[in-house]
């Protein structure tokens, strides 16, 4: 007969020895798993910080300072306005009897030229008259000169000694002197006359453009009146506005020395081809009230281009122009575009092989180069790329020309 078979000895173990057992396998468990990963970490690859900077150099391309002496461009807005303008009014009235055929808006006239006659016939009756009381106060004083030599013949015979007084009654001096001031007035009364007759001819007193008229043939007009407007058509002035302080760059006339050169130029209206030149003349000295800018004035010869060879666009008053205004000579400084002077006036330089921010004194900016007077030097390699990454140090490269291999 066979042995009875122990049921303790086939179950697992239970109770506390048993959950003491698991916690441990667990612990073990996790105690390998941190062990594996330290030594992972441990014996990762690590980059060099060499392999790094030859691998993210960045490209770019560089243009070389410019230093030396210069001339800045300074633009400014200008509007053209006329250098010399007058209302013709005439001194005596009368109806107009002639006009000139350009004697109208837009007419072109020169120096002395008759625009307009009045109706002379009564200033020449008035003339007329005026000679004929000159020739009548001439007759009374040659009377009066016969009498007073009369008297002084009679005076001489009767041998009376009188004061100064009665001896001027007595030889008729008043009455000399009132003939030869009725003879002076005559002849100043006649002069008169001749005026008014001439000046039923009204001239141009320059050579001129004739902008507006008043009148026309039959007008009658009297003294004063504004008949037409006339503007010089041998100089134009343009009127700008500048920046207080752009002042101290400008040359303005002095003396016998013209100013600074000036370009004008309106390209919506003339193109981009064709231009004007004018001189900076003077200083206003009254600041514009609305921007609050000074006013210089730039003037412009033979600003209908009469003179000028075919092709040259004529100024247009009241019309607004670029003027470039060149500026005073800036001696020992490096000119550089603009847009290369970054932030904060800063310029990034490429010097052996990496990135230099440096800080620059811009003596003055125009509308293409930016002045600058200290922080650069002529032949450092100004970067012109725009940089994603701007670290002072970085490594930069430049592009490598075509068959040769980078190092």
């Amino acid at each position: 007969m066979s042995k009875p078979v122990d049921d303790r000895a086939a179950r697992p173990e239970s109770g506390r020895a048993g959950r003491l057992k698991t916690a441990l396998i667990s612990v073990a468990i996790l105690l390998v798993g941190v062990a594996l990963m330290v030594l992972i970490f441990k014996t990762e690859p690590t980059a060099t910080r060499r392999d790094v900077a030859r691998e993210t150099a960045m490209l770019v391309e560089v243009t070389p300072a410019q230093g030396g002496s210069f001339h800045p461009s300074i633009e400014v807005m200008g509007r053209v306005v006329p250098a010399r303008e007058v209302t013709l009014r005439p001194r005596v009235g009368g109806r107009v009897i002639e006009t000139r055929e350009a004697f109208e808006p837009g007419g072109r006239v020169g120096e002395g030229d008759v625009l307009l006659r009045l109706d002379p016939a009564d200033y020449d009756a008035v003339l007329r008259q005026r000679r004929s009381e000159l020739d009548q106060a001439r007759a009374d004083l040659e009377l009066e000169q016969g009498r007073q030599a009369v008297a002084r013949q009679d005076f001489e015979l009767l041998g009376e000694d009188l004061d100064q007084g009665n001896r001027a009654l007595v030889l008729r001096q008043p009455q000399l002197k009132q003939a030869r001031a009725r003879v002076e007035a005559a002849e100043a009364a006649l002069r008169r006359a001749r005026l008014d007759l001439e000046r039923t001819r009204l001239t141009a007193p320059f050579d001129a453009q004739i902008l507006s008229r008043e009148v026309t043939l039959g007008s009658q007009i009297n003294a004063g009146d504004g008949l037409a407007r006339l503007v010089a058509t041998d100089r134009y002035w343009v009127e700008a506005s500048v920046p207080l302080s752009r002042l101290r760059w400008l040359r303005f006339a002095e003396g016998d020395t013209e100013g600074a050169p000036v370009t004008l130029r309106q390209d919506a209206v003339w193109g981009e081809d064709r231009y004007r030149q004018g001189r900076l003349r003077r200083l206003v000295g009254e600041l514009d009230e609305a921007a609050r800018l000074a006013r210089v004035l730039i003037t412009v010869d033979d600003p209908l281009a009469l003179a000028a060879p075919a092709g040259t666009p004529p100024l247009m008053l009241g019309g607004f122009v670029s003027a470039l205004i060149q500026g005073r000579e800036l001696e020992h400084v490096v000119r550089l575009e603009r847009g290369l002077v970054r932030r904060g006036d800063t310029v990034w330089v490429m010097a052996d092989g990496a990135l230099d921010i440096r800080s620059v004194t811009v003596l003055l900016r125009d509308g293409e180069y930016a002045y600058i007077a200290d922080g650069l030097a002529h032949g450092d390699q100004v970067v012109r790329t725009d940089l994603a990454t701007v670290v002072d140090g970085a490594p930069l490269r430049l592009e490598q020309p075509a068959g040769e291999a980078p190092e």
